[in-house]
This record gives structure tokens, sequence and C-alpha cells, in this order.
């Protein structure tokens, strides 16, 4: 499996590369690597695009340091890639956390090598409730939730499978599909986990979101439990200046998965314009 350095502090970062043609850059979502988009992987290589997955630090393959957990520093890690591999007119497609790290790179980083992005359930602007965000989780809420994850990451993850895959409004996700994603969502380093957790609750995305100068894509499920839709892509889409949501009735968070069909093919009409 390839692999590279973050040029902020030497991270040894893994990376998955498949197919020609234009590029898709997939980043994963909280928790979890790039493993997880094995059913859009498909898809795009029998359209003809080239399919490139990140594991960011602390998740899947790649090492596990100590620090650098911030928005900023896996904004650069990410940039590296795109460096690295020398992408131009790339697509990004990014589920949850990886929403914030994708508009980072963008503020930081500039459009040149990106033509569009894709945000699936993106934490994005802000998450928190503060006098300037009233929609926002309140502090007391995140900091229980990040309490019974350090008490009991598993429980945690079980506590939240129904939601995650809102079974109950679309039935048909196998319970083999549920275990193995969170066994997935467990593969991440337990420090990683908490920190990046935080962080994406607590980083101000607005700034970022109102900078975008590239088309976007916003898909989300009403029923979202784990990225409620009003406090992120309503909010979303009112800021960023291309942007187009697309809201699922029946989705939670995991639409990528219970939702593949539909999410498949609207980010391919979104790429082909």
């Amino acid at each position: 499996m390839p692999t590279y350095q973050s040029p902020v502090d030497g991270t040894t970062l893994a990376y998955q590369d498949y197919g020609t043609g234009s590029p898709i850059v997939f980043v994963a979502g909280w928790s979890l690597n790039g493993d997880m988009w094995e059913y859009q992987v498909q898809f795009f290589l029998e359209h003809g695009y080239r399919c490139i997955l990140p594991d960011r630090r602390g998740h899947g393959r790649s090492d596990r340091p100590s620090g650098g957990y911030d928005a900023d520093t896996r904004a650069d890690d990410l940039a590296a890639l795109l460096n690295l591999l020398d992408l131009r007119d790339t697509t990004i497609v990014a589920h949850s956390a990886g929403g914030g790290e994708t508009v980072r790179y963008l503020s930081r980083h500039g459009s040149e090598r990106v033509a569009r992005i894709a945000l699936l359930a993106p934490a994005i602007p802000f998450m928190l409730r503060t006098d300037d965000n009233p929609v926002g989780v309140p502090e007391a809420a995140l900091k229980e939730s990040l309490r019974q994850l350090r008490t009991d990451r598993p429980q945690w993850f079980a506590d939240r499978a129904q939601g995650y895959f809102a079974t109950h409004l679309r039935p048909g996700t196998s319970q083999a599909m549920i275990d193995a994603e969170l066994q997935r969502c467990m593969s991440a380093a337990p420090y990683a986990a908490l920190e990046v957790q935080r962080l994406t609750f607590t980083t101000d995305f607005r700034a970022d979101v109102a900078a975008l100068t590239v088309p976007t894509l916003l898909l989300h499920g009403v029923p979202d439990q784990s990225i409620p839709i009003h406090i992120a892509s309503r909010q979303a889409v009112k800021l960023a200046p291309h942007a187009v949501l697309r809201e699922y009735e029946d989705a939670g968070h995991g639409l990528y998965l219970t939702h593949q069909a539909e999410v498949n093919g609207e980010i391919l009409g979104f790429i082909k314009g």
C-alpha cells in the first residue's frame, strides 16, 4: 500500500489509488478510513474515473501520532497527497468530518487542483452552539457524548447504529453491513477518534464555507442524528456561493451505504455537469 509523509511532522500516511482518468479523492468520515467507500469506488472505476482514498492520521493504515488532529494539519496532509500525485481537475468527495477537512484545504491551499466538491452529511459550517450560532449543539451535550465515548467506545457506536443507518425509515440494510461498519469505526486509534470528534464539533468552518469558489454538492439525510441537517447542510448552503443541497427524507448519516445507488448517481451527474 503506498504511503507518503506529512509535510507538517513527518507522519506516514497511507492511501489507495485505483484506475485512470479524471481523479476523485474520497475523504473518509470520522473514525472511518478509505475502505468505507467500497461501493463508490467500484461504481466510479466502471465509469472511467481514477479513485484515490487516503487514510487520515490515526485512522486506517496511517500512523498514529500524538498530535496533528486539528483541521489545519489534516488539510495540509490532504494537500500533500494532491501535490504528490500532481492531481488536476479533481473532484473531492467527503463524508462527515471529511467535509471540514475539505473546505479547510480549499481555504488554505486554493482550488488550483480541485474542480468541484461533493460533501455527504458534512460537519460544517459550525457544529457548536454559541451566541452567534444558536442552532448548534449545546456544549454540555458535546461533553457528555465525549465522556461516553471515553468510557465505553464500543457501546457508544452500538447505541447509535440504528440512527446511523435510519433502518426504521429505510429497511434493507443487512445486519452484516451494520456490523462491518461498526468494526471499521472501531479500527481508528482511540486517541485520534476522541480528538477528531472533539475538534469536528468545536472548529468553526463558516469562513471556509463562505470562501468556497468551486461548485459544491451537499447530500444530507433529513433524519440524520449524527450531524443534524438543520445545523449543518441547511446552514452551509446559505453560506457557500455555488452550493446545491439535495435532501434525503429517509437517510441517516450512513447514506453512502444505505443510499449508495442514489448517492453514486447524484455525484456522477454532478461531475458531468
